[in-house]
């Protein structure tokens, strides 16, 4: 069956949408119908995949206006009399066609705290508390989350905000039991946390199912409140002379 797929192409700020046409078959996704395009019309397309088995993150674009791996999304998920529009992540800078540059979540990974390792010789974990931070651990760093967060997307406060995907970050380390750091005051000060105004769209679009603002932004939230705004700390630190 023939299907009409739309695509973004070029490098800023000479952007152009072109429209091409594939035989779309069973069980057909849509890195599928880009290939298809590499294969037969556009050699030179650029797009960004790897495993094609939706774990390495790589294929990250919108399908739709929806943040997608392209590897996970069926065609046959979207009405086959309309048109597929794909283009690349709004939230990074394009490099060409649908590859964007993500650069940017590197090099906020590096300023985080990294885990911090008890003093003993004898380290013990419960399980549940082991379980806790488990399900961060199956992040694919897609920065799906971090495309669709309007913090990053539309108002563009990269140098205020850290994104979803690092909050979960921090959590996973704040959460560990054994970790011996503490993140808040540089989440409170500079990554922006106050910023996330929990829209849940981050958790909507993961494709690993990590309840991003539940289980991940809300907690860490909490923590910070209560370090630093509970009326009580506040009191017993100018009681003890101890500040942050």
């Amino acid at each position: 069956m023939k299907r009409k797929v739309i695509l973004q192409r070029g490098q800023d700020p000479d952007l152009f949408m072109h429209e091409f046409e594939i035989e779309g078959g069973p069980g057909m996704v849509v890195l599928d119908a880009i290939h298809q395009i590499q294969a037969e019309d556009a050699p030179d397309l650029a797009v960004r995949w790897n495993c094609k088995a939706g774990k390495c993150g790589s294929c990250s674009a919108e399908v739709n206006g929806m943040p997608k791996l392209l590897c996970m999304t069926r065609l046959s998920d979207y009405d086959e009399k309309e048109p597929l529009i794909v283009k690349p992540m709004k939230t990074f800078p394009i490099i060409k066609d649908l590859v964007t540059d993500v650069s940017w979540n590197y090099e906020v990974n590096k300023k985080i705290l990294p885990y911090q390792h008890p003093e003993t010789d004898d380290p013990r974990m419960l399980q549940e508390d082991v379980d806790r931070v488990q399900e961060f651990r199956k992040c694919i760093e897609c920065y799906l989350c971090q495309d669709v967060c309007h913090v990053l997307r539309d108002s563009e406060m990269k140098e205020e905000y850290i994104g979803p995907r690092y909050l979960v970050r921090n959590a996973m380390l704040e959460m560990h039991p054994l970790d011996q750091g503490n993140r808040l005051k540089d989440l409170k000060d500079r990554d922006g946390i106050g910023l996330c105004n929990i829209t849940k769209g981050c958790t909507e679009v993961c494709p690993e199912g990590i309840t991003i603002t539940d289980n991940a932004i809300i907690p860490l939230k909490e923590r910070v409140v209560d370090e630093y705004y509970d009326p009580l700390v506040w009191i017993w630190k100018k009681l003890t002379g101890k500040s942050d």
